[in-house]
């Protein structure tokens, strides 16, 4: 691989990160809470799912 000066790996540096397309404010905000929201669905989820595989697990230890 060719090695190319600092001073043109910056300018490639620059002009890749001209590219970048930055999300709104809006946007983020909108996502952000979207998270929140999975992010609590899927506690109470997971926290059901435990929940019942401990009470059947509690029932089968039960039986011993």
């Amino acid at each position: 691989m060719a090695k190319i000066s600092p001073g043109e790996f910056i300018r490639q540096v620059r002009a890749e990160a001209s590219k970048v397309v930055w999300p709104t404010r809006q946007e983020t905000v909108t996502t952000a809470i979207f998270v929140g929201i999975m992010m609590v669905i899927l506690a109470v989820f997971f926290l059901g799912i435990d929940s019942l595989f401990g009470e059947i697990v509690r029932w089968l230890l039960s039986l011993a």
